[in-house]
Order: structure tokens, then C-alpha cells, then sequence
């Protein structure tokens, strides 16, 4: 971690544990943009003391966060972030760093389906990111064979030679992971696991991401807004399972916000010919078995549960984007492009990149 050699202000972190954040969930102020923007220059060049800095990531999470603060700390991590741009658009997916533990990570396969489509996608992730450290992006492309550990710009090539990329946190996003072990001895996630999947390392114009409660997604959305480095013009939030960017089996809520304008509504799994529960995603191996089911998806060699969840899931990609104008259209597409073979030579143009 960077050394603690540069001023700061008035705000150490034990000063607003006292004065405004550390009184309880009841009676805790919050911070304004200012005192926010410092906290986090502080924890990045490893100024506080390690026992005020739990403190201090544990009273933000009794009090919860408002937007104006984790866009704070968005934009001074975004300050630090090695952003590589490429020359497509591609759709930003945010999925929670640390992982699945359950079910299937279905979110490469649905990448590489709305890739093949035509709608270019990013991922990210990091390596076993605390808390849950468990199965993540870079477990199941590691799986697949497909190169992770990649410079910001060769991953910025890697989504225009094929149509999908992969960004590797500690190489687009170092001063968050050099928080790694400081976040491990938590224990308990900290507004960092949320900040982490808002930094968009290709500066795409459109985020898909993931949450538990509604109210969270607005939250999320009101945080793009008041970042003062963000500039989005699209964000679809929705409830994915265990947390993760991927439609739920059965009843799923959607968030949308375009160029201001906020709704919200449900995908029921039903309506397009899926009759699936939870369980039916399970796997024993997460990454093992996330990349076997991948490859025979994309291959065309499974019509089941797990070809319909892919297609699903790619096709609100696409939706994400507006390369369609319904999901029913996008999963026409997302289906076109297994039949037909596209997606199965997406996969191995990854794989040879």
C-alpha cells in the first residue's frame, strides 16, 4: 500500500468516526462530498491506522451510504483507475467481485452470445476479492482457457478483435487492490465491494449491474449522477441471483435509467417459455462446471436449463445496449447466434487472442 506522504485536510478518519459517522446507525450524520473525497484519499495512500480504518468502513456500513458519498469515493478511486477505451461500445457489466458460491456463472456465456450478436461486452473482476473470495469472471474464462491476467489496453483489444473483454482488476484498478488484505481482516463487505464493479474500465456509455433491493439500484443509479466522473447515459440494475449480473429463475425486478428517466419492472421467467426454480442453476465446481456448461451452450449441444438461462441473460445485454428494442428481440438474436455458430467462434477467437 502507498505510504502516507501527502497533505491532506481537516478529516482524518478518526476525527469523523467522532464527530460525524461513528455515533450508531441511529444517530450517525453523514458525510458530505468534501469529507468523503478525503476519507478515501486517505485509505488509498494507507494513512489510517488499520484499527480506525475498520472502524471507519464499519460505521459506513451500520449507517448505510448515501449516493453523494459512494460517489465520492467512486471518483477519487476512478482517479487511480488505468482506464483503456475501446473503439466499440461496449455494454459495462459490474457483477460483485467476490463471487458465487451456488449456482452457475452464466454471465461469460451470455457475453460471449450477445458479443456474437453484435452487442460488444466488458467484464471485470479481481482474484478471490473479499469477503466470500469465492468463484468469479476470471475463474470461468481461466477455465475456458482464455487469457485474464491482461494489461488494461490489451484488454481494451481484446473486446474489438472479438467483441468481448475481460478487465483485470489489479491491473486497471491497483490502490483497490492493494486494500486487499486490509478488507479480508473485515470479515464483512465495506462500500468497497460496491464502488469496485462502478469503475467501468472501458469508459462504456452504458452499466449493467446487480442488487439485492430495489432501493439499492436507485441508490446505485443516484450515485452514477452524482459522480463528477462518471458520465453515463444508460443503467440497468437488477436482481440477480446470489447478487450476481444474471437474471434470477422465476420473478426477477429490473431497474432502468436512460438519459434520467427512472422505471422499474419484472422479467417472469415464464413468460418466455422458461420454467425454471433456483436449484436448477445449481453446480458442485462453480468455475469448472460455469465453463463446461459454456462451452457445450455455445457449442449448441445443450437445450436445457442452463441454454435457456444464457440466452436470457444475453438478451438483456443486448436490450442493455439498445441494439433491439425488446428483450423478446434480443433473445431472438441471442438464439440466432448459438444456432448459427457465431457464438461458438467467438469463443475461439478468445480463446486464440
Amino acid at each position: 500500500m502507498a505510504q502516507a506522504t501527502q497533505t491532506f485536510g481537516e478529516w482524518p478518519l478518526q476525527r469523523l468516526m467522532t464527530e460525524v459517522c461513528g455515533s450508531g446507525h441511529k444517530s450517525a450524520d453523514d458525510l458530505n462530498r468534501e469529507q468523503a473525497l478525503e476519507a478515501f484519499e486517505r485509505i488509498i495512500a494507507g494513512a489510517p491506522d488499520p484499527t480506525t480504518l475498520g472502524a471507519f468502513w464499519l460505521s459506513n456500513r451500520w449507517k448505510r451510504n448515501t449516493p453523494e458519498e459512494l460517489a465520492a469515493y467512486t471518483d477519487v478511486m476512478c482517479e487511480h483507475v488505468d482506464f483503456a477505451e475501446p473503439d466499440c461500445d461496449p455494454v459495462d457489466c459490474g457483477a460483485n467481485y467476490d463471487g458465487k458460491g451456488d449456482s452457475a456463472i452464466l454471465g461469460v456465456g451470455a457475453g460471449v452470445v450477445a458479443a456474437a450478436a453484435g452487442t460488444p461486452v466488458v467484464v471485470h473482476s479481481g482474484d478471490r476479492v473479499p469477503t466470500q473470495k469465492q468463484d468469479a469472471y476470471k475463474h470461468v474464462l481461466d477455465e475456458l482457457g482464455i487469457a485474464t491476467e491482461l494489461s488494461p489496453q490489451t484488454s481494451a483489444d481484446m473486446v474489438d478483435e472479438t467483441g468481448f473483454g475481460f478487465y483485470y482488476q489489479p491491473a486497471f484498478n491497483p490502490v483497490v487492490d492493494e486494500l486487499f488484505d486490509r478488507r479480508d481482516q473485515m470479515g464483512v463487505r465495506t462500500f468497497v465491494n460496491t464502488i469496485e464493479t462502478l469503475a467501468n474500465p472501458a469508459n462504456a456509455d452504458v452499466h449493467l449491474g446487480s442488487f439485492y433491493h430495489l432501493a439499492f439500484a436507485k441508490k446505485v443509479v443516484n450515485t452514477f449522477e452524482e459522480s463528477h466522473h462518471h458520465d453515463l447515459d444508460r443503467v440497468i440494475m437488477f436482481q440477480g441471483m446470489e447478487g450476481y449480473d444474471e437474471i434470477r429463475p422465476g420473478f426477477t425486478k429490473v431497474a432502468e435509467w436512460t438519459e434520467g428517466e427512472f422505471t422499474d419492472y419484472g422479467i417472469e421467467t415464464a413468460e418466455y417459455g422458461m420454467d425454471l426454480e433456483g436449484e436448477d442453476l445449481h453446480v458442485d465446481d462453480i468455475a469448472a462446471d460455469s465453463a463446461a456448461i459454456t462451452e457445450e451452450v455455445l457449442a449448441g449441444e445443450r437445450d436445457d436449463q442452463f441454454a435457456d438461462a444464457i440466452a436470457l441473460n444475453a438478451a438483456l445485454r443486448i436490450y442493455a445496449r439498445e441494439d433491439v428494442d425488446s428483450i423478446e428481440a434480443g433473445l431472438d438474436a441471442a438464439r440466432d447466434a448459438i444456432a448459427d455458430g457465431s457464438a461458438a467462434a467467438v469463443l475461439d477467437e478468445l480463446r486464440a487472442f
